[in-house]
């Protein structure tokens, strides 16, 4: 039985064609990411992408490579097999959620080498299209529009736009979107940026413009704040920061803080991701799959998780429109939908690869 031999790294680098800008201050300007690499004892491999994301996980390159440094000893030996044992390993270096999602990945795409078959045999997808979202960040309108024409240039018809820094400015966003994309679905990400007292209002203008829903809008330690505007049913509310692992989801679930599971394969890998999914669907919740501003090739994991059965809201596979250039040709969104028969014929393009390695 084929075993982990061992763990690479190998760092890389995309330039964004403008900024990502959310919450009060975050912005990134490049994907700078580390692709992992898992090798069996056979010659299998598998691939990950791990995004470090310091003002959200605490994550950075250095830090990612002394996860992998700590964890990879303890995954070496281990039959791909033995998951039970491989998914102890990993809870062996609690938090570094990036770094462990990323091995889990991995793990998966080398056990399906090692059985002589596709990743998708081993995640069969539940349905035959996904709806795909795009984030737009905190932009000028100019800027912003232009990033928005681009992602409907290429087929995407739902935008997440960050908002919360400024609701005038915010509302004169949103209504320049609708009045350049009539056909397009709208919904906003607060990342934590409002207050208990202004939180109602905010929603509720937000709520005018024909929002779909809002993801975060307050702060995550104001629990009794959040779970009294769910109740309030201004606007459907989404989960991200406040459930990055089964406890977080388990606490919000008890105190009914959300109506959507944003679920990001880049931090809690395929294993715990379904693990999610399936409690979330347990309790009747909707859940959409979340980019972690990957590149195509994140995407592409990512969506093996938003064809599973009970991802039924759009999912953010299009954040690689944004990146200039890829390492994996993503496939075409179609009048909104991404379509299991063209992602199923995708593949990593190591040569490609080489020309953003670090």
């Amino acid at each position: 039985m084929p075993s982990v031999q061992r763990v690479t790294l190998r760092p890389f680098r995309l330039p964004l064609r403008g900024a990502l800008r959310w919450g009060r201050a975050s912005e990134i300007r490049a994907m700078e990411h580390l692709l992992l690499e898992v090798t069996l004892s056979d010659g299998s491999l598998g691939r990950a992408e791990i995004p470090p994301r310091p003002t959200i996980y605490g994550e950075t390159p250095d830090t990612i490579r002394a996860a992998i440094a700590y964890l990879e000893p303890r995954l070496v030996g281990v039959e791909i097999e033995d998951t039970e044992a491989l998914q102890q390993a990993l809870a062996a270096l609690p938090n570094h959620p990036t770094a462990r999602g990323g091995l889990d990945i991995a793990l998966w795409e080398a056990r399906a080498m090692a059985r002589g078959v596709r990743l998708e045999d081993l995640l069969p997808p539940a349905k035959a299209r996904v709806r795909v979202s795009y984030i737009l960040g905190i932009a000028d309108l100019e800027e912003m529009l232009r990033d928005a024409q681009r992602a409907y240039a290429a087929g995407v018809r739902v935008f997440k736009v960050k908002v919360g820094r400024d609701l005038e400015q915010d509302l004169e966003r949103l209504r320049r979107l609708r009045e350049a994309f009539p056909d397009v679905a709208l919904y906003a990400d607060a990342n934590e940026t409002l207050t208990p007292e202004n939180a109602a209002r905010y929603l509720e203008a937000w709520a005018a413009a024909g929002l779909l829903y809002v993801e975060e809008p307050l702060p995550i330690e104001r629990v009794t704040a959040r779970r009294a505007l769910r109740q309030r049913g201004i606007l459907p509310l989404i989960a991200d920061d406040s459930c990055f692992t089964p406890r977080d989801l388990e606490r919000e679930l008890e105190l009914d803080t959300f109506d959507v599971l944003n679920l990001k394969p880049a931090r809690t890998g395929f294993t715990t991701s379904l693990a999610m999914l399936a409690r979330a669907r347990a309790a009747k919740k909707r859940v959409m799959v979340g980019s972690q501003a990957s590149s195509s090739f994140g995407a592409y994991h990512a969506a093996f998780v938003a064809f599973q059965a009970g991802v039924d809201e759009p999912s953010e596979l299009a954040f690689h429109l944004k990146a200039e250039g890829a390492f994996l040709e993503f496939p075409p969104f179609r009048e909104g939908w991404l379509y299991w028969a063209d992602l199923a014929r995708t593949r990593f393009d190591p040569e490609a690869f080489a020309r953003y390695a670090l």
